[in-house]
């Protein structure tokens, strides 16, 4: 069954679009307030040459908002049952350039991820969240995950892992966390709680292993684990095996917490580490950028100095301000008030994203739309996070907002199919 033009227009969920140009937009004005100098001519574009206009990264960036509004329209004009059918080629094909990538890209600040096409660089691992979301979704789609056996759990688990693994052996560790948001979306369609409450509480043994004395933390547990064996004599009689098992694997965590942090981390991920636990403790060193970031957003106020009027963002105090840091600018020129509204369009966009995904007639359409909901989140809130000391620095761009053509690539590709799968809805329905 087609569907016409018209009818088609109509099942666009054109909320999502409205919020999509407006943070496009947004990021846009911010990006232009980032990279401004005091001593830019009034009017650039007529007094600048197209060779010298592109060095300014919002110049550059509106080429890659045009680029993006093409590929909008390609994304929404595509059959919906592509996105279904050609799922695992994208996938497989998307292994093969991480592959690529790790030995023919040229390296930059340590890390192999960025291809260059003539004049345009690209990073692959941006869209391999893409590619890793249909592919996941397409598995999930063809079993049914609350009866799922171990080597359905195995299989789900390698298309998950295996493109962070490729990227972190590219030397990029940023962009590999972002596919652990990916478990959220599991998930909804029935994964078990439990293995998020492991990784969870793993996560927090190490950290506090970093910052507690091991032996007391070792003691504490111990103490613990007796006392809830103590007052359930059913785990003692029973389960005693597991309880031991528990405490071996908490204690191995403990006692090799050293071994991981200087032995497996890289210099630059131990400082990050370290600047996030005591960000005051080299302030014009390691802790720069954070320090930096955190006196622009709060010199911003109530309402910000205004546009074009951060002393912070005009004379770049802090590094990487349009692309990592692009959060700072919004704080800076538009204080609280433009923040919370940046904050408050995101949220709105995640509940429509949710609202999108929950009337989705199918598993894959449906698991998809959590798949870009959680890359989103994410991206967002880790992002933010470490503009305000609440987050490692870990390299990871704010969807929308940050300067790049990959990242506002692969986001829009992300969102555009779920509208594209949204649209087409009605006619899984029929079939």
């Amino acid at each position: 069954m087609q569907v016409s033009p018209a009818r088609y227009s109509r099942s666009i969920d054109w909320l999502t679009v409205l919020l999509y140009v407006v943070l496009v937009g947004i990021g846009w004005i911010c990006i232009y307030a980032s990279s401004y100098s005091p001593d830019a001519p009034a009017n650039p574009l007529s007094n600048l040459s197209f060779d010298k206009l592109m060095a300014f990264n919002w110049f550059k960036q509106l080429l890659w908002i045009a680029t993006a509004i093409v590929l909008v329209v390609v994304l929404l004009v595509i059959d919906y049952k592509a996105y279904d059918t050609l799922a695992y080629a994208m996938y497989a094909g998307m292994i093969v350039l991480l592959l690529l990538t790790m030995f023919v890209a040229r390296p930059i600040a340590g890390s192999r991820s960025w291809l260059e096409l003539g004049p345009v660089r690209l990073q692959p691992a941006e869209f391999a969240k893409f590619t890793t979301a249909l592919a996941a979704s397409r598995f999930m789609a063809s079993i049914n995950l609350r009866y799922q056996n171990w080597r359905d759990q195995l299989v789900l688990a390698g298309i998950t892992l295996l493109p962070p693994l490729l990227i972190v052996a590219s030397n990029e560790s940023g962009q590999a966390l972002v596919f652990g948001a990916l478990l959220l979306a599991y998930f909804r369609e029935g994964m078990s709680p439990l293995i998020l409450l492991l990784l969870a509480a793993g996560g927090v043994i190490l950290l506090l292993a970093l910052l507690v004395p091991k032996v007391w933390l070792i003691a504490a547990f111990t103490v613990m684990l007796l006392a809830v064996l103590g007052v359930n004599r059913r785990i003692l009689r029973h389960h005693l095996p597991l309880a031991i098992g528990v405490w071996l694997a908490v204690a191995g965590m403990v006692v090799g917490v050293d071994f991981f942090y200087k032995k497996v981390l890289q210099p630059h991920q131990r400082q990050r580490i370290e600047i996030l636990i005591n960000p005051s403790a080299d302030p014009l060193g390691k802790g720069w950028n954070v320090t930096q970031s955190k006196i622009a957003i709060g010199s911003g106020g109530f309402i910000g100095k205004g546009f074009l009027q951060g002393t912070q963002t005009k004379f770049d105090f802090v590094p990487e301000q349009s692309t990592d840091f692009i959060f700072c600018t919004v704080g800076e020129e538009f204080g609280w008030m433009g923040s919370f509204v940046v904050i408050a369009l995101y949220l709105t966009l995640l509940w429509r994203i949710i609202y999108v995904a929950e009337r989705q007639k199918s598993v894959f359409g449906r698991t998809y739309g959590y798949c870009v909901a959680c890359v989103l989140f994410f991206h967002i809130t880790v992002n933010m996070g470490m503009t305000i000391g609440l987050a490692p620095v870990v390299g990871i761009p704010l969807p929308f907002f940050s300067y790049g053509g990959s990242s506002l690539w692969s986001f829009t590709i992300l969102l555009f199919s779920l509208l594209a799968l949204d649209a087409y809805r009605k006619q899984d329905l029929l079939r």
